[in-house]
């Protein structure tokens, strides 16, 4: 297959390099451009269309792209994630829930990314709660805790605190299994897993957040995969009510696979659904 170059650039450094090229270095050619571009004004930025699209602007140069994404800066390797994907291809990916946890996070307040991936949410928020709000970033899988990482310096978001472990039902290890097809849908697993399992740092939800120094929560989003019972339930129970977050995001997809329904336990802690999209509720403090 030939590779297409851009004219006069050099030789760019490896996606997985050490030292990362700086951001800006893999800008889209004009092709890439143009593919995105048509996809973003029209029906071709939904989910079932950007697989395709994907594999056509990696045929016109093969890794990652930097591109703006909610304000903020991100290289994004979209051939192995679909929420690189949704990134890259739809300005409008997650808007709904990302306007709501705007509405509920004022200038210089704190909201806290449980999952965060490659900050697709943390990086929004971070923008607009400002330099003297904070964001609490967790995300465990050191591939794409780099990812972020690297997101975060591009973007200059310094009051972003990242935390490279799971947030889980107590501190310890936990088993991450990772979706060759998805890296952004990894979850933690128990039991018999496959070849592409690691261990992780595990910590509390209250304990992240108190050293951290965050005393109160505007908004929260938690999206672990089928893991979320696990973190907030005990959360609840253990943490004083003035640390429970004020509004929260979480994942209902995988619902399916909570030990307990912890949307109903938070309902019973006096929260409300605000609203609902495919795949996450919106819930209020009352």
């Amino acid at each position: 297959m030939r590779r297409f170059r851009l004219p006069g650039k050099t030789r760019l450094k490896p996606a997985n390099d050490p030292t990362p090229a700086p951001f800006g270095a893999f800008a889209p050619n004009a092709a890439q451009a143009a593919i995105i571009s048509l996809a973003q004004r029209s029906r071709l930025k939904r989910g079932a269309f950007r697989p395709m699209l994907s594999r056509l602007v990696n045929l016109l140069r093969a890794g990652p792209l930097d591109v703006p994404y909610q304000g903020a800066s991100f290289r994004l390797y979209h051939q192995a994630s679909a929420t690189e994907r949704g990134a890259l291809f739809n300005p409008d990916y997650n808007l709904e829930e990302l306007d709501f946890l705007r509405a509920h996070s004022p200038e210089g307040g704190v909201f806290v990314d449980v999952g965060a991936n490659v900050g697709t949410y943390a990086l929004a928020l971070a923008r607009h709660v400002g330099a003297d709000g904070k964001v609490i970033a967790i995300e465990p899988h050191p591939v794409t805790h780099a990812r972020l990482k690297f997101n975060r310096e591009a973007s200059g978001a310094t009051q972003v605190t990242l935390v490279a472990a799971a947030a889980g039902p107590a501190d310890g290890e936990l088993v991450i299994e990772t979706d060759g097809d998805n890296l952004g849908a990894s979850r933690i697993v128990s039991g018999q897993s496959s070849g592409n399992a690691i261990r992780v740092p595990a910590l509390r939800l209250q304990r992240i957040l108190e050293e951290a120094g965050v005393s109160q929560v505007d908004a929260l989003k938690i999206d672990v995969e089928g893991f979320e019972d696990r973190v907030l339930t005990g959360f609840f129970k253990e943490a004083p009510p003035s640390l429970w977050p004020r509004a929260v995001v979480i994942e209902h997809l995988s619902r399916n696979e909570w030990l307990e329904d912890c949307i109903a336990d938070m309902r019973a802690r006096g929260y409300v659904e605000a609203g609902r999209t495919r795949s996450n509720t919106l819930l209020v403090k009352s």
